[in-house]
């Protein structure tokens, strides 16, 4: 990718794209299944523009974990793909960009959650160490997980 980055991590829902698409289209419904919810209870969220699709916004705020910062839906073409401009502040200064695509596979959704931006200090050296990829796949592994949960209707 020359000076940027890739992260993609992807899983199988047994539930319609539909379904699914409903949950990330939304940024209110992010709660169900964000892998960074839990990081602090006390997480500040505002939510503006579009309830949902093109032109919905998020902002947060919150501990050291959580950090600060705003993300807002760029794209979407239904059920099939969400892309979301991300930008941190807190703990550190990045910009990205999450592109959400789902497509059928068997009797089941497919969605793969992928990351791509400009390297920062930090990800031009974890980079090659694949640091980057496991810190970011790990978090992305969890939200698919719970994603896949909440839209078979499990407990995550």
């Amino acid at each position: 990718m020359g000076d940027g980055y890739l992260v993609t991590r992807s899983i199988l829902v047994d539930a319609p794209a539909a379904d699914i698409y409903a949950r990330i289209v939304d940024l209110h419904r992010w709660r169900e299944w964000s892998p960074w919810e839990d990081l602090d209870p006390d997480l500040q969220r505002d939510y503006s523009g579009a309830a949902q699709g093109v032109g919905a916004q998020y902002a947060w705020s919150g501990n050291k974990k959580a950090g600060k910062g705003r993300m807002a839906i760029v794209a979407t073409e239904a059920p099939s793909a969400v892309d979301v401009s991300v930008v941190f502040e807190k703990p550190f200064k990045s910009k990205s960009t999450s592109l959400f695509r789902l497509g059928p596979e068997g009797s089941g959704t497919r969605v793969e959650w992928a990351m791509t931006g400009t390297h920062s200090v930090f990800s031009r050296i974890a980079g090659p160490l694949k640091i980057f990829d496991k810190m970011i796949g790990k978090d992305f592994e969890k939200g698919l997980a719970h994603l896949k949960a909440a839209s078979e209707g499990q407990t995550p």
